[in-house]
């Protein structure tokens, strides 16, 4: 039975779909962000310093992000994990702090030994993304309230997606649009990339990479491209498929 037809009778949670892209001289990235349509709209993207490095991200109304670029031109992209049904217990460290706090590093190594000393026990399960140019390097680092493991990943296309809804027919239905859209022409390009994120395919519904449900849809797009000399980290608010409010902004990389 299709994704957006099943009556799950649990939570349904935020979702989320991001897609990397090596290009020639660096990579793109875009991250749909899916929420219930009653949680408070994040903050559209801001410049900022943080821990000594220019960055820029969106914002939760409380603080916290899900992606954010700096200007070593490293990427966080962060998804919960809902095939991991445990949860910490007690009140738990919001998954928002992450990225904010490993922003100020510009390599694998330091990132992996700034994730280490974060407060995991308190933390409910996660992926986090980072994209490390300089080293050509996608990682992956993976907590399931028991373990933090560290994957890496070649430099190439790739997508990661997250469903409170319904985790193994989102993977499977978006994975699905992602592979059919890559044996198009334009496969790799910006202009590509933006398709698939506004793509309702196979139709709308929960399970569609711009996903629609009566009580939750994708509330943002942002769109990151790194090349030698910078990074832009484009966003809009709403969802890709409807023209919302849209800002991009520019880092010129240090190294």
């Amino acid at each position: 039975m299709p994704c957006w037809r099943r009556r799950i009778r649990r939570r349904t949670d935020p979702m989320c779909t991001v897609t990397f892209l090596p290009r020639r001289r660096g990579y793109a990235l875009a991250m749909n962000r899916d929420e219930q349509r009653a949680r408070a709209a994040g903050l559209p993207p801001a410049v900022k310093m943080v821990q000594g490095r220019g960055v820029v991200c969106p914002a939760e109304p409380g603080g916290g992000t899900w992606i954010a670029l700096n200007d070593a031109g490293v990427t966080f992209a962060l998804i919960n994990w809902y095939s991991i049904r445990a949860r910490v217990r007690g009140e738990a460290v919001s998954r928002g702090k992450i990225i904010p706090a490993i922003l100020g590093t510009g390599s694998l190594a330091t990132a992996a030994a700034m994730i280490g000393r974060l407060p995991l026990e308190q933390t409910n399960a996660f992926r986090l993304i980072g994209v490390f140019p300089g080293e050509r390097i996608v990682a992956e680092w993976r907590w399931d309230l028991r373990q933090l493991a560290g994957l890496e990943h070649s430099w190439q296309a790739r997508q990661w997606i997250s469903s409170g809804h319904d985790e193994p027919a989102a993977q499977r239905i978006r994975g699905a649009a992602f592979r059919r859209a890559g044996r198009q022409q334009s496969a790799g390009t910006l202009p590509w990339l933006r398709r698939l994120h506004r793509s309702h395919w196979p139709e709308p519904g929960a399970c569609s990479t711009c996903m629609h449900r009566a009580d939750a849809v994708t509330v943002s797009c942002s769109e990151v491209t790194v090349s030698a000399r910078a990074g832009v980290m484009w966003h809009q608010q709403g969802s890709p498929c409807a023209k919302g409010s849209a800002s991009a902004h520019r880092l010129i990389r240090i190294g």
